[in-house]
């Protein structure tokens, strides 16, 4: 996917960028090459591929999802930064908080977010599990995202207890997300939420399948989730 080509097709979905704003895209992309040669960031790094797979995929959220509203937003696991910083440039007001339990990933999302220039952005260096049992960040976010990270199970409990009442849980996922849902329904349920919608198409281009599930928080989450750090990962809520 060349630069017109994401600019038109977010243009089609109602996303305008200006010049600005893809200079910060461009700016993404080094940064995001330059780093990659002193830790993993990321196995994909061909410029075409990294505007698909990395900034169109993680932008692909708004399509189902109102992000011009003001909202608190936390992503889980952020990685390189997706899907959460593609969606800050594209909406600069919302109020962004990343947890990521690798300190050299958060370093270099500090880095990055001040090179863009982005307001409103929070780093942890945490793992999930102690994140959402802080009562700090706990419960206190109207949407937390994370892209395929985990299995559902899993990625429910570490991200609904961060999620306010009447908030949600959006989960990006490629194939499967059907299979997932159906062992995660137990997990979901006891954690204080409920399937809301699944968002299924495919990505441009390469033609893969992309899930966007989203999961309303209907009530509080039971004060013993998230157990321990690494426990939902060994022993699935399933």
């Amino acid at each position: 996917m060349n630069i017109d080509q994401f600019t038109n097709m977010l243009g089609e979905k109602g996303i305008t960028l200006d010049s600005h704003q893809l200079h910060m895209f461009e700016r993404y992309y080094e940064l995001l090459v330059e780093w990659n040669e002193k830790m993993n960031l990321t196995a994909i790094t061909d410029k075409q591929e990294v505007y698909l797979k990395h900034f169109f995929d993680s932008v692909s959220a708004a399509f189902f999802i109102d992000f011009k509203k003001p909202m608190k937003i936390c992503d889980v696991g952020a990685g390189a930064g997706f899907p959460s910083i593609p969606i800050k440039i594209c909406f600069p007001e919302i109020d962004l908080t990343i947890v990521d339990s690798l300190k050299k990933r958060i370093t270099y999302l500090e880095h990055l977010s001040s090179e863009l220039g982005l307001t409103n952005t929070h780093f942890y260096h945490d793992r999930a599990e102690t994140f959402g049992a802080n009562p700090k960040f706990r419960e206190q976010f109207d949407l937390v995202t994370a892209r395929a990270v985990a299995r559902m199970s899993v990625l429910s409990e570490l991200c609904l207890p961060l999620v306010k009442e009447g908030g949600q849980f959006v989960a990006m996922k490629a194939a499967n997300a059907e299979e997932e849902l159906q062992a995660a329904e137990r997990a979901i349920k006891q954690l204080g939420g409920k399937l809301s919608t699944v968002h299924s198409f495919t990505l441009p281009i390469e033609e893969s399948n992309r899930n966007i599930i989203v999961i309303s928080k209907l009530k509080k989450t039971p004060k013993k989730y998230p157990r321990k750090p690494g426990t939902p990962n060994k022993l699935p809520l399933e």
